[in-house]
């Protein structure tokens, strides 16, 4: 037994050790070429939002030709390697068609570029900061520092909220005030926050303050302004508590959902009942 082994790796063994030195050092060789690629992609004037993506697709390629040499050199026929990787495709194919389809999602965002990395978007109910764009997967980073993969397909085949695609965005406020309140005086608190907020914008539109609704038991007052893309939540939170402050200082109420009951006279069995309660 131990001399048919020893006649087995003396006819076959320097060929499995070259195939082996060739996988391995391929393998390594095509981790130095993707480092070098991903270096002259963050010089080139490519955008960051298909760096991610592309080395991902090199990567595989760069594996799968490796592996083909590999075989290669064991003497397996180059006819046989291709029926193979077919096969093995075809079946690889119909395991995963889902993932397939996460990777010709890829390629659409590729192409079609409804957002970039670092833009602002909404996905279903996934909303955040995009962080990469890779062969498989869309990364998003969420304002409470959660890290969301959301499949390609899935961001292909939905609704996508572009946030940061223009660079100005209007925010809309609401604020609820009472009945006994005077509107204009509380209009004018609000323009004087907005007035003293410089990342407010008079452009494209000036700030609207209208009443917007009226409530069960307040006036609902909503203010629109433009302001620059990147100055959104800062300056919503900002307007929000300043608007609060000015409210209270001026002596305007922000008023509690209130119910005014109403008996009928006609009703004497009731109110009576009422008050035993």
């Amino acid at each position: 037994m131990s001399e048919k082994i020893w006649k087995f790796f003396e006819s076959y063994g320097p060929t499995l050790i070259a195939s082996a030195l060739i996988f391995v050092i391929g393998i390594l060789i095509s981790k130095l070429l993707v480092k070098i690629i991903a270096k002259a992609l963050k010089k080139s004037r490519l955008e960051v939002t298909a760096h991610a993506f592309i080395i991902s697709v090199i990567r595989v390629m760069l594996y799968i030709f490796v592996s083909i040499i590999a075989l290669s050199k064991l003497g397996v026929p180059m006819t046989s390697i291709i029926a193979m990787i077919t096969a093995a495709g075809l079946a690889v194919s119909l395991a995963i068609k889902e993932n397939l389809s996460n990777v010709a999602g890829g390629f659409i965002i590729m192409f079609t570029r409804p957002f970039k990395v670092g833009d602002y978007i909404k996905v279903g109910e996934n909303e955040g900061n995009v962080s990469a764009i890779n062969i498989m997967y869309t990364r998003v980073e969420t304002l409470d520092t959660r890290t969301v993969m959301i499949p390609n397909a899935i961001v292909c085949n939905s609704s996508i909220i572009n946030y940061t695609y223009a660079p100005h965005r209007r925010l809309e406020l609401h604020f609820s005030v009472s009945y006994k309140d005077d509107f204009e005086k509380a209009r004018d608190v609000i323009e004087e926050v907005v007035k003293n907020e410089p990342r407010t914008l008079d452009k494209p539109d000036k700030p609207l303050i209208v009443i917007w609704a009226h409530n069960e038991s307040s006036i609902d007052i909503m203010l629109r302004v433009w302001i620059n893309t990147e100055d959104y939540w800062p300056v919503r939170f900002e307007l929000l508590r300043a608007v609060k402050e000015a409210f209270e200082k001026n002596d305007i109420t922000i008023p509690f959902n209130q119910l005014d009951v109403h008996f009928d006279d006609h009703l004497p069995e009731l109110k009576e009942k009422v008050k035993m309660m």
